[in-house]
């Protein structure tokens, strides 16, 4: 995995890139994940999960990882103590920046960011038009708490540091998960309220997760049935998308080559 580390490369080591190299960039947040996750749980599975895509499909398609982003927005738990977020005008000329730097400095023209914080992926899907068409760079997203937590017909969805966010830091990360702190969350929550506030795709509110008919102590879901072994199957769902992602990432590159 070292050698597929950007940053461990020396100056003269980078001609191993080309331009159908693909750069992975991890992009995570520090907020409040309730009473049994650590703050930097999203940067911590994003960075995994990049590492894991890597340690898959890293010589398949000549993937290379980029330093971890560990901040992004996170004001809808900005009512807790320990939550750092980033403003809309600081992570965009972040990333501006940061693409323009890799158009100036390396020959590869491909990027996926794993993406582990939904609270930013409006930013994100905005912004990959820019990185495309003013820098040239050949953008993909993967946005890892959809594919941990498909929105369920019924029953009260997963949203953050429930069931399946828990499972995959059991999983990746075990050691972090305070795992003793989960019995003593509710689940009064209402299903409608958390479907209303935040999935309804006609009406969007800032939303906070320190709202009490949505959350318990800033969960929003049930933590109470997590395992490392659910948090597997979930890695592997990540892990399949990712590499379908990779293949329609670099289609795309050939297409534009010929248009």
């Amino acid at each position: 995995m070292k050698d597929r580390v950007l940053g461990s490369l020396t100056f003269e080591e980078i001609s191993r890139l080309g331009e159908r190299s693909v750069l992975v960039l991890p992009i995570g947040s520090m907020e409040q994940h309730g009473p049994h996750l650590p703050l930097d749980t999203d940067a911590i599975l994003a960075e995994r999960l990049a590492e894991a895509i890597i340690a898959r499909f890293g010589d398949t398609f000549d993937l290379w990882q980029l330093p971890l982003l560990p901040l992004g927005l996170s004001r809808e738990h900005a009512w807790t103590a320990g939550t750092l977020s980033l403003s809309v005008t600081g992570m965009t000329a972040f990333l501006r920046e940061l693409a323009r730097e890799i158009a100036r400095a390396l020959p590869a023209r491909n990027l996926l960011i794993v993406n582990g914080h939904g609270g930013n992926r409006g930013i994100l899907e905005v912004l990959g038009y820019e990185l495309r068409d003013d820098f040239a760079l050949n953008v993909c997203t993967l946005h890892t708490g959809a594919l941990m937590s498909p929105v369920p017909a019924v029953g009260l969805p997963e949203i953050h540091a429930g069931k399946d966010e828990t499972s995959l830091m059991l999983a990746l990360a075990p050691d972090r998960v305070r795992g003793e702190r989960i019995a003593g969350l509710a689940r009064a929550v209402s299903d409608a309220e958390v479907r209303t506030t935040i999935l309804d795709s006609g009406v969007s509110w800032p939303w906070s997760s320190g709202d009490p008919r949505i959350a318990d102590r800033g969960v929003i879901g049930d933590a109470s049935g997590a395992s490392a072994e659910h948090g597997r199957i979930i890695l592997e769902r990540i892990l399949l998308a990712a590499g379908a992602a990779l293949q329609r990432l670099l289609a795309n590159q050939d297409l534009a080559r010929t248009s």
